[in-house]
This record gives structure tokens, C-alpha cells and sequence, in this order.
């Protein structure tokens, strides 16, 4: 499982965005494709749309638990509580490793900087002042150690 979390860095480091990347990384263990796991995460990253709110590795991690657990019947009250709860769970995770699920608390942006739709250009400088790729690698090692211990 391992792999997977450095297909899931490596996925970002060639431009994909951060909730693409954690989302590809594991896409085929529930029967997606590629362009499918690429297509379905692709609002999501800059923290949905760019906005700077949910961080979108976050986004991926829990897009990837509602895949390994989320209820099916919309009467299914003890399936959608039993979803959420692993949910909470990992989100709590993610906050402890990294301080916050927020994109732009983690990028260290001031409330007042506008939000823009344009991604910034990969450079060697936006992969050195981001935390992104770490934040990826987070997200991707919880849900690893999710399912290994949910195996065990």
C-alpha cells in the first residue's frame, strides 16, 4: 500500500490537483478508471474550486472513505451514520497531522487575498512554497492505515 501513497505525490507532481491525486491513487480499488477518479475529484482541489476552503486532499481522503463505505439506500440512517463517523474520524486525523483542514490556513493566506480560478503554474518555486504535496501524501497514508487497520 505503500506505492500507493507515492503514486498519489507523484500523481500531483505531474499536475494533477491534490484531491485528483489522492483519488487516482486508489480509483481502481473500487472499480473507476483513471479519467473517471480524475474527472469525479476534479472540483475539489484548491480547497473545492479554488476557494480556498476544505483542503482538497482532504476532499479526496473523504471521497475515497464514502467509495469503501458509504451507504447506498437513502433509508440506510445507521449506513450514513456509520459513513460519517469514519469521516469525522479521518478528518480529525488530517487536523492533528496537519493543524487544520482549511487550504488556505494551510497555505498561510490572509482571508483578504482574492480568489482567482486560475491555478498557478508548476514551478520548482510553487512546489517549494506549498505544502500540497505533503498534504496529498498525508491524506493518502491516513487512508492506507485506514484500511490496514480495518483488515486487521
Amino acid at each position: 500500500m505503500e506505492d500507493r501513497i507515492q503514486k498519489a505525490v507523484e500523481f500531483f507532481k505531474s499536475g494533477y490537483n491534490c484531491s485528483q491525486s489522492v483519488v487516482a491513487a486508489f480509483a481502481d480499488m473500487y472499480g473507476f478508471t483513471q479519467e473517471q477518479a480524475l474527472r469525479m475529484s476534479a472540483s475539489f482541489g484548491g480547497g473545492i474550486g479554488r476557494m480556498r476552503e476544505t483542503c482538497g486532499a482532504a476532499c479526496g481522503l473523504f471521497l475515497v472513505a464514502g467509495l469503501e463505505t458509504g451507504a447506498t439506500e437513502a433509508t440506510d440512517r445507521e449506513g450514513k451514520a456509520a459513513n460519517y463517523a469514519v469521516v469525522q474520524e479521518l478528518a480529525a486525523e488530517f487536523k492533528k497531522r496537519n493543524g487544520s483542514l482549511i487550504c488556505g490556513e494551510l497555505l498561510g493566506l490572509k482571508k483578504t487575498e482574492p480568489i482567482v480560478s486560475l491555478p498557478e503554474e508548476r514551478t520548482n518555486q510553487y512546489y517549494t512554497k506549498r505544502p500540497c504535496a505533503k498534504m496529498v501524501e498525508e491524506a493518502a497514508r491516513i487512508w492506507v492505515e485506514y484500511l490496514e487497520k480495518r483488515s486487521k
